[in-house]
């Protein structure tokens, strides 16, 4: 049975390379797939991933209806096997009912993959609606670290090193951004809830306080 699936993870944990990968994988044996991505960091109409793969992808909008999309592709003459969504936590609720809907109306596998909480660990609501509507959740299995080695769990929004947590949910960044750069850090629980990204526990270690003293000879 076809199924509406939702890969998650926090940023930097392998989502978009799956998404490459499950591609790669289905247009081998033959099969086309619809491939759906948003603000990626390639660009407009690209899904890529830090591993340098890239391929190209229709470019979500708030406007877009996905089942309309896809009826019209359909209906033209196009073949659509599979449908990939890359960066749903951007999608509106209503768009992950046109996604459930595809599913169960044409009966097609949904892939969707996003990261389910923001910088100040709230569900995006395309994620909140995926965890109420997939038929499976698979939470991916390369995790991300933390600086301080732990598992990562949880997304960090960042400005000139240090961790914010008031703004817009979304903003465009990513975690390779400059430090003077509104940018992203992946964290462990503890060092969320204190605001301690690795630039702030580099300073910290650097500051004269703690560094020992030695008497003078």
């Amino acid at each position: 049975m076809p199924e509406l699936v939702f890969f998650s993870g926090t940023m930097d944990c392998g989502k978009s390379t799956l998404a490459l990968q499950i591609e790669h994988n289905r247009s081998a044996r033959g099969l086309q797939g619809m491939i759906y991505t948003r603000d990626d960091r390639a660009g407009r109409g690209k899904l890529s991933s830090r591993l340098g793969l890239v391929t190209e992808a229709v470019e979500a909008t708030d406007e877009m209806d996905f089942y309309a999309h896809i009826v019209a592709a359909l209906s033209s003459g196009g073949r659509v096997d599979y449908v990939i969504a890359d960066e749903a936590q951007f999608l509106a609720p209503d768009q992950i009912d046109q996604l459930a809907r595809v599913v169960d109306d044409l009966e097609l596998d949904v892939f969707a993959f996003g990261i389910s909480t923001d910088f100040r660990s709230k569900l995006f609501p395309g994620s909140q609606r995926l965890v109420e509507l997939a038929d499976r959740i698979e939470v991916l299995q390369v995790e991300a670290l933390c600086w301080c080695g732990a598992r990562a769990t949880h997304n960090a929004r960042t400005l000139d090193g240090q961790m914010v947590v008031e703004g817009a949910q979304v903003v465009i960044g990513d975690v390779q951004s400059a430090p003077a750069e509104v940018g992203y850090e992946v964290l462990c629980r503890r060092h969320h809830r204190r605001r301690q990204t690795s630039a702030a526990a580099h300073a910290a270690a650097l500051s004269p306080d703690v560094l020992p003293v030695y008497a003078a000879e």
